[in-house]
């Protein structure tokens, strides 16, 4: 699956808050392994020992050790599908935080939308394209083994649960690469990148209704098996779980796809001219309560410590203003309550959407001051008015 969830992520070979620990860096991009992907691996370990013991009971217990190869083959196999994911977006131009193996396969982090409906539809089908290739590599390599052998058995294995994740993935709906796909054909047919991501989540929602009730069934009625004969009460728990979880992932991933499509679908609204708060330029030794005179005089809310020749140093801060009593107010200057100005904390007033939020959080601040094109002073936003317009926008009705 292919996801823009984006997160921070430092160097080195440590635990990252949601990420997990950090294995390497493919094409530059940072790969975790979710805590959750241990707890997988031993069931993986487990379950796939006892299918072993049945094929080769002469292994003893040597069968968990060739599970846990197993485990590991596998979600190396999932690498590889996200790799995919990430070097078509890389291709594209678009920015991968990070892929994360986590509890059900992997996610790789994509931090921007594809340019075109097209380009969506690559982006999604590599995925399951290279599972696709990654099983018809196993199966060549069945030929050459004896399947009654351990290689043979892991061949097969490999095989199999490759042509399993391609399948799954390729279900229409999101957050699967198959939604990804549906939602590029709605899109390019209707022009309305929104309409695909409705259409496709909505499915996706469906999708895990479906897995929710059927998976229990399926399994019970022998479609995947003849196993009516053998379940008894663990085996139905087990259904109902894995059951449960998936459809729990495929729901909340089709609402996180929708909440994001929202997201994108206001962040236009977002314009730091249109936020910017009106800014007088005032000396250092400037007594705050002479400030604020002129200030309420110019109509202005926002303070900006400039030196003698008129370039801005500072911004006096709004919290720091509010900490000091009025009494007091004509004997503090300004400079006292300011902080200096960094190249970060410049913002063009023509900055927008996600682009504005983009260097908002590359420089956090409280406040931030706004040049126009030419660097004349247009003004100072302030954090807290971004978020409150973002909160304002999202709230509005999907359109």
């Amino acid at each position: 699956m292919a996801d823009t969830d984006p997160s921070g992520e430092r160097g080195g070979k440590r635990s990252d808050p949601g990420g997990g620990i950090l294995m390497g860096r493919p094409f530059g991009v940072p790969v975790y392994v979710s805590p959750s992907w241990f707890l997988v691996a031993a069931l993986i370990t487990w379950v796939f020992g006892d299918q072993l013991d049945r094929v080769l009971p002469d292994l003893g217990p040597v069968r968990y050790l060739v599970s846990l190869f197993f485990a590991v083959a596998f979600y190396a196999s999932v690498l590889v599908h996200e790799l995919a994911h990430t070097v078509a977006a890389l291709r594209f131009k678009l920015p991968v935080r990070r892929i994360q193996l986590q509890f059900f396969g992997g996610v790789s982090e994509i931090e921007k939308e594809s340019e075109t409906p097209g380009r969506e539809f690559v982006l999604a089908f590599v995925g399951p394209l290279l599972s696709l290739v990654l099983a018809g590599a196993f199966y060549l390599g069945m030929k050459g083994v004896d399947p009654a052998t351990v290689p043979g058995v892991l061949l097969a294995g490999l095989m199999i649960s490759n042509l399993l994740v391609a399948a799954f993935n390729l279900l229409p709906g999101l957050p699967l690469d198959g939604g990804r796909m549906l939602r590029a054909v709605i899109w390019g047919i209707t022009g309305k990148p929104m309409a695909g991501t409705v259409a496709a989540a909505w499915v996706g929602r469906g999708l895990a209704v479906t897995v929710l009730i059927g998976l229990p069934l399926i399994t019970h009625t022998g479609v995947l098996g003849n196993r009516t004969a053998e379940i008894g009460g663990m085996d139905t728990v087990m259904d109902a779980l894995l059951a449960a979880i998936l459809a729990a992932i495929i729901w909340t991933g089709a609402g996180n796809s929708l909440r994001m499509a929202r997201l994108r679908e206001h962040l236009p609204e977002l314009r730091a001219r249109t936020l910017t708060r009106r800014a007088i330029p005032v000396e250092n030794s400037t007594p705050l309560s002479e400030a604020l005179r002129r200030a309420n005089e110019a109509g202005a809310r926002a303070l900006v410590i400039v030196d003698g020749h008129g370039d801005p140093s500072a911004i006096v801060r709004e919290t720091a203003i509010a900490s000091v009593p009025e009494h007091r107010r004509p004997w503090v200057a300004v400079s006292t309550l300011a902080q200096d100005l960094t190249d970060g904390m410049r913002v063009p007033a023509d900055l927008t959407g996600e682009e504005l939020l983009n260097h908002l959080r590359t420089t956090p601040a409280t406040e931030y001051l706004v040049l126009e094109p030419g660097g004349e002073i247009f003004g100072v936003l302030s954090t807290l008015d971004v978020e409150k317009a973002f909160v304002k926008a999202m709230a509005r009705p999907q359109s």
